[in-house]
């Protein structure tokens, strides 16, 4: 009878795999909203990642493309000798005629800078083509175009339709940029961990370099993702004006502003009335414009044309704190000052539509500005590469696990 007691106990002690299988069933099998988070941000970095690389890549090259490109260029530099040529003198130029036709001047308050002259040399160009020009020679100073400003050309194609047809790769572009911010929204969520201690969320805020590889590779995107995705936002909310005119119109809408609406500046005229037979020449109308914005800095003049007989002026200060700090004039041939806007008298709505593009680019604030968009689009780019190692690594080792189990139960 103790011998059958202790055989008893012996089975007893046991390990039953029956009983393991039954406690496994018994645990709550729990979804939570944290892992539907994870699979979300999970699956939807897998389906966009390659997308979101090269949107990121083009982002992140074109944020120095006017500093890259000039580096390939020479320093266009006058030699100041004597007096500046008059500018109606330049407008009626033969070799300036020849180009095509001349819509815009911007004279830098520099005197060792030459003018920019915005030509249209076809009248199906949009914007057409800037030259500069000796203003005491008079000598046109040709673009020098470089292999690096065609590979430029092909970046910012990149970037806003995959070197596709607009008509495809724009919403495409606009997709992926929705899923991005998704992604990084989901991606604040998951760099908070499950309990909340502030020992355990310092450790979000470093890369902890004296671990394995994969430790390394996590941290590089859990914590430059939650470094960078303010910007990145930033960055999709205001891209997307670009995507979707519905987006655009909405944003328009919540602002109480148009975005980039009211490009050309200004009310609407009573030309007729306006017209009393006298005339101003270009001089006239810079002595006037400058003589209202009365400070050192840059000066942009579009010309008027039998549609359109108004002088509209641009001036920015040198001294600007911002490359949207621009204010506004429009003269009419008459003579008489149509519309003035002064930028710091605009309200802050305004001020923000009319930035759009520089919030976007990063330009707004000059180099400060350019480094953290840059250094915002690098991390940017990385991203979907260390998320896809992060997951061959969790397959990895998912598939380890399965065979250490089969070699268990066998």
């Amino acid at each position: 009878m103790i011998l059958n007691q202790h055989k008893t106990l012996i089975n007893f002690a046991r390990p039953n795999p029956m009983l393991g299988l039954f406690m496994v069933m018994g645990k709550k099998n729990t979804y939570g909203i944290r892992t539907f988070i994870n699979d979300v941000h999970l699956w939807l970095g897998l389906v966009s990642g390659i997308i979101i690389f090269l949107v990121c890549l083009s982002g992140t090259i074109l944020t120095f493309e006017k500093e890259i490109e000039q580096w390939f260029k020479k320093d266009l530099k006058v030699e100041a000798m004597g007096v500046k040529k008059s500018l109606s003198s330049l407008v009626n130029d033969p070799n300036i005629k020849a180009k095509g036709l001349l819509t815009s001047i911007t004279i830098p308050s520099d005197e060792n800078s030459p003018y920019k002259l915005s030509i249209k040399e076809d009248s199906k160009q949009r914007r057409g083509s800037t030259y500069g020009v000796n203003p005491y020679t008079a000598e046109i100073l040709a673009p020098q175009e470089t292999g690096m400003d065609k590979f430029m050309f092909s970046m910012f194609k990149m970037h806003r339709w995959l070197l596709m047809d607009i008509k495809w790769g724009r919403p495409i572009v606009g997709v992926a940029t929705i899923i991005f911010m998704i992604l990084t929204l989901s991606g604040i969520v998951l760099w908070f961990p499950k309990k909340i201690k502030w020992k355990t969320v310092k450790a979000g805020f470093k890369i902890k370099t004296n671990a394995n590889w994969k430790r390394i590779n996590h941290d590089l995107h859990n914590t430059l993702g939650f470094y960078a995705c303010i910007l990145i936002l930033i960055m999709g909310i205001t891209g997307l004006c670009w995507s979707f005119e519905g987006y655009r119109d909405g944003l328009s809408a919540v602002m109480g502003t148009r975005v980039f609406g009211n490009r050309g500046g200004g009310p609407e005229v009573d030309l007729e009335r306006l017209d009393n037979g006298k005339s101003i020449n270009l001089e006239e109308a810079i002595t006037l414009a400058n003589k209202e914005l009365n400070y050192e800095g840059e000066l942009t003049v579009s010309l008027p044309n039998e549609k359109n007989p108004i002088y509209s002026f641009r001036k920015i200060a040198d001294n600007s704190w911002s490359t949207v700090a621009q204010d506004r004039l429009q003269i009419h041939e008459s003579g008489e000052m149509i519309n003035k806007e002064i930028y710091a008298d605009k309200p802050l709505n305004v001020k923000i539509a009319s930035a759009i593009k520089p919030i976007h680019t990063g330009t707004i604030y000059g180099g400060f500005s350019k480094w953290l968009y840059f250094l915002a689009c690098l991390i940017g780019t990385s991203l979907p590469i260390t998320g896809t190692i992060i997951y061959i690594n969790k397959l990895k080792k998912k598939s380890k696990r399965r065979k250490k189990n089969k070699l268990a139960t066998a």
